[in-house]
């Protein structure tokens, strides 16, 4: 028998779309050993699957829903929607693990977690195929456990990249090589997008200890998953340098087996590209013959090509970075400001009572005058 699905609702989002009154989106993580996926619902879906399966079944489910207020909103009151989220976790868990499976054998309940209504496969299958139909990588990202899903996957697929990498350098023929770069490339844009998803995930739990003050994850914990995303960056970097370097020394040696008519070519493809060796005058001449440089002076036009490109996305990344650290030093220094406001209050708070008390004395001063 398939173990049960655990379902959490860790996190709730308030939708902001214009013209739309804003509502919350409870975010619902289906969770398996080695697959987890998240799908958002809000408030009004969980009625009309409850009046669904009510209907259906004709008895009340394990566990009830939680009311409607008709006073206030979740958009507007935090409490109301963490004890909705509260409640709503409860109701959704008590179908998931309960010993009675009739409202969870119903098409309303697949339809509603997003499950393929196919009623011979296993609870893994339907949540392996629901989350290769359409899960949300960030959504589910910013859940902490499964964040470490998402890691151990990203760090398998890296790994994956690397052996095939080894395979293209030690293949014999064209078609091998080939077909083992294609599949080393396809694993980093893979790694590529699961980076993406764990950077936002971490961004996410950072801004939650900032808002709270105490997240789900300590600040140690928060520091580490970013180093580790950091970590992983670099290596992902690493591998796609060692992706063009490999792909450069295949083209060279292909090109060192050819005819001596197709080096002639290849010389006169140089020629016509970086113009003549001639001697530049001193300082910036526009419209000068590029000379050639010591990463040039090996490759053909689709070498060149393709290290241009590779210096133009490691120009991209610096410019990313770059950005990162300009947001992260306007963050401090709007902190900063934030701070300096504070005690400038308080330096005023702390002037007026001074000047209260000094009135005080002064009236005291002239009372104690007149007695004496």
């Amino acid at each position: 028998m398939a173990p049960p699905v655990e379902i959490t609702i860790p996190s709730t989002t308030l939708s902001t779309t214009p013209n739309i009154k804003p509502y919350t989106l409870y975010n619902i993580t289906l969770r398996l050993p080695l697959r987890s996926f998240v799908v958002q619902k809000r408030y009004s879906d969980f009625l009309t699957l409850n009046s669904t399966l009510t209907s259906l079944i004709r008895d009340p489910t394990p566990s009830p829903l939680p009311g409607k207020s008709w006073f206030k909103s979740t958009a507007s009151s935090p409490e109301l929607t963490e004890n909705r989220r509260v409640a709503l976790e409860e109701y959704l868990r008590s179908i998931a693990e309960g010993p009675d499976r009739r409202w969870r054998d119903t098409s309303a309940w697949r339809q509603f977690l997003n499950l393929p209504s196919s009623s011979g496969s296993s609870v893994r299958s339907e949540l392996v195929a629901a989350h290769q139909r359409g899960a949300t990588g960030n959504q589910a990202a910013m859940d902490p456990t499964v964040w470490l899903d998402l890691h151990r996957e990203m760090k398998e697929i890296l790994k994956e990249a690397r052996l095939f990498l080894g395979r293209r350098d030690g293949a014999t023929t064209a078609q091998a090589q080939y077909e083992a770069g294609a599949r080393a490339k396809s694993c980093l844009v893979k790694a590529g997008t699961l980076l993406t998803s764990l950077e936002e995930g971490v961004k996410f739990f950072e801004t939650e200890e900032r808002k709270r003050g105490e997240g789900r994850l300590g600040a140690g914990e928060v520091r580490r998953r970013r180093d580790l995303v950091a970590s992983a960056r670099g290596e992902k970097e690493g591998l796609e340098k060692l992706n063009v370097s490999l792909a450069v020394k295949s083209h060279g040696a292909n090109g060192g087996a050819s005819s001596a008519a197709g080096v002639t070519a290849s010389t006169q493809d140089k020629i016509a590209l970086f113009g003549p060796n001639v001697a530049r005058p001193p300082g910036r001449v526009l419209g000068a013959p590029i000379p050639e440089t010591d990463k040039t002076r090996e490759l053909d036009n689709d070498g060149v090509l393709q290290l241009q490109k590779k210096i133009m996305e490691d120009q991209d990344l610096d410019v990313d970075e770059l950005t990162k650290i300009v947001r992260r030093q306007k963050e401090m220094g709007l902190a900063i400001h934030g701070e300096l406001e504070l005690q400038n209050a308080l330096l005023a708070r702390v002037d007026e009572d001074a000047g209260r008390l000094k009135g005080k004395i002064d009236v005291a001063k002239k009372r104690a005058g007149k007695i004496s």
